[in-house]
């Protein structure tokens, strides 16, 4: 009787390695899928049905941002010049809160999808005497402008989380990891355990 609590107790663990990245992922996934779809959908105000109700369309919410985000692209490409882009810029930073926000989102998104990627050079960096070493992405490599010339600023995202912090350091301390970026992203935020196959 014991083998077999034994061999139940163990499948049942190896059946929640399975489960649970497989159930979390699906249900983030589907939670910021159907908020921004539930938050973005027109159909409610647009269309009835045959009693006068609001009539709910799923996925409309998707399909509006996904519009939205292809004609700002070819606006931005085709249409809109250099002096529209300064004043666009101008007017914004007039809005000193919302210019801080919409700034750090901005250069936030082009760290990842920009022209200049930041999160591509993968460096591990000697912290203490004791050789103590992290991980991190090099996000500057020229920090004269803030008078410390020879010194980088790298990011280091944190374990099970998107957050991080920027530390500033001699760039000897610095060294290049032969690894892909994202590899070694997922490496840091999965605490180590994955991103190394």
């Amino acid at each position: 009787m014991k083998n077999i609590a034994k061999a139940l107790l163990n499948y049942f663990f190896k059946g929640l390695i399975v489960v649970v990245p497989l159930g979390a992922a699906a249900f983030l996934i589907f939670w910021a899928v159907s908020s921004i779809d539930s938050a973005l959908n027109l159909s409610d105000f647009l269309w009835t049905d045959s009693k006068g109700k609001p009539m709910y369309i799923p996925g409309l919410g998707i399909l509006n941002v996904f519009v939205i985000i292809m004609i700002a692209g070819i606006l931005v490409t085709s249409v809109i010049t250099d002096p529209i882009k300064r004043w666009f810029n101008r007017w914004i930073n007039r809005l000193p809160f919302f210019n801080f926000l919409y700034s750090s989102i901005k250069d936030l998104t082009e760290a990842f999808v920009g022209d200049e990627k930041k999160f591509n050079e993968a460096v591990i960096v000697e912290v203490n005497e004791f050789g103590l070493k992290k991980i991190g992405f090099l996000v500057q490599k020229d920090l004269a402008k803030l008078n410390l010339p020879g010194e980088v600023a790298v990011y280091f995202p944190y374990s099970y989380s998107f957050a991080g912090q920027v530390i500033i350091i001699s760039a000897d301390k610095v060294k290049p990891i032969n690894k892909n970026a994202a590899d070694m992203m997922k490496f840091v935020i999965s605490g180590g355990v994955s991103g190394l196959d």
